[in-house]
């Protein structure tokens, strides 16, 4: 049994710096009385670790429990508003997905669309992606990975904030399964190049396409949120990636 004097361990704190600043932004009426509503059908209830978006070390979630059935698997890190993926579940009901975001009202706009747009096979989730990646999802779950503009962090001093850096290959690499796949797409030039060198030099992957970029994703409906890169002159730049066979 434990000691009851013994001294309460000392409290987990992330060791580097998150992808995100969660603001407190206040959520519509609308969107209040979606999260108060729709939350036990949308998202996932996860246990926490010290930070409120953290998820706890050894805390998984089985997703044939969840979606009840086998099907394929796509999460999208980063989800926004929800508009790219409330679109692709609504247009694959053949398969499940899985939006992960911190910000509060982003998820409830998701579910107020899904709800609206009928879409049942979609689960959201409140928390650091790193940490979905790494302990939420069971290694080997997912069939697609899917990070489309994440942040650019494109103040030099800031670059560590960037989700794809060194490291995220492998979180990447034990949520996919043998063959699966991971798209990006940025607007921004440095980022695109930066994501590009990660990969090329993550063990677990290789390129899906020739040249120096992919071709666009055509299962991502165009969003105010790219059409506001190309309006401002950036090229969109994709890129695609296979995971590798696991060693027998």
């Amino acid at each position: 049994m434990p000691d009851p004097d013994a001294p309460e361990s000392a409290p987990r704190f992330r060791d580097k710096p998150v992808s995100f600043v969660r603001r407190s932004g206040r959520m519509s009426d609308a969107q209040e009385r979606a999260w108060d509503d729709l939350s036990s059908t949308y998202l996932l209830e996860v246990e926490r670790d010290a930070a409120a978006t953290s998820i706890r070390p050894g805390s998984t979630i089985d997703p044939v429990a969840e979606f009840g059935r086998q099907s394929p698997l796509v999460v999208e890190i980063g989800s926004g508003q929800g508009h790219a993926i409330v679109h692709a579940a609504g247009q694959a009901p053949e398969r499940d997905f899985i939006a992960v975001e911190v910000f509060r009202a982003g998820l409830a706009r998701t579910m107020l669309d899904a709800d609206r747009e009928g879409v049942r096979n979609l689960r959201l989730v409140e928390a650091n992606a790193p940490e979905v990646l790494e302990h939420l999802l069971p290694e080997a779950s997912v069939d697609e990975v899917w990070i489309f503009f994440p942040d650019p962090w494109h103040k030099t001093k800031h670059n560590k904030r960037r989700l794809i850096a060194d490291g995220f290959p492998a979180l990447a690499a034990r949520a996919l399964r043998d063959g699966g796949t991971l798209r990006l797409a940025t607007d921004w030039e440095d980022y695109a190049l930066q994501m590009r060198d990660v990969l090329s030099g993550a063990d677990h992957f290789e390129p899906v396409f020739e040249g120096e970029w992919a071709d666009r994703f055509d299962g991502r409906i165009m969003t105010a949120f790219e059409r506001k890169g190309i309006a401002k002159g950036r090229e969109i730049r994709d890129l695609t990636y296979r995971r590798h066979p696991r060693s027998a």
